[in-house]
């Protein structure tokens, strides 16, 4: 005579198994149970706020993108655009930059941009697991000292009152 009670219980472990909070589901990894997606302007986010911290950057985008920033960020309640002077074009694993940045008059440009570089691979890859196959910079202006009553860099600039 067979147990039935024991069959029965074992035919419903399976289904008990999966009821159960923290219970193993199915094997495996759990990286591989899913897709990650990363949005283009999350990795420009990534990489303006890595190239504003690098010392010789006085601002990042081109002349006309700063004009109508700085114009944004003097309007109540709007926030600071990271964005701005940043390209990002993200693939499924791959992701390539284009920064356009205004450098400080004085400091070597060469040096800056070698800085911003291995600043934003870094702060890239290292937060989104994506390779970052180029960075592309655009050196649009330098920031003469005389400019610095006419135009605050991004951060110090005071609020509209």
């Amino acid at each position: 005579m067979s147990d039935t009670s024991t069959e029965a219980a074992a035919a419903a472990a399976p289904a008990e198994a999966l009821a159960k909070p923290g219970a193993r589901r199915t094997p495996g990894d759990p990286a591989t149970r899913g897709r990650t997606t990363i949005a283009d302007g999350v990795v420009a986010k990534i990489a303006g706020m890595a190239a504003r911290d690098v010392v010789g950057v006085h601002a990042m985008g081109g002349g006309l993108s700063r004009t109508f920033g700085a114009v944004r960020d003097r309007v109540p309640g709007a926030s600071r655009s990271v964005t701005r002077g940043v390209k990002a074009e993200v693939g499924e694993v791959q992701t390539a930059l284009d920064l356009e940045i205004v450098v400080e008059y004085g400091v070597s440009i060469a040096e800056v941009s070698r800085t911003v570089r291995e600043n934003v691979i870094s702060a890239v890859e290292r937060m989104t697991g994506l390779e970052v196959v180029e960075v592309n910079i655009n050196v649009g202006d330098v920031n003469l000292p005389d400019d610095a009553e006419e135009e605050a860099p991004d951060d110090e600039r005071p609020p509209l009152q």
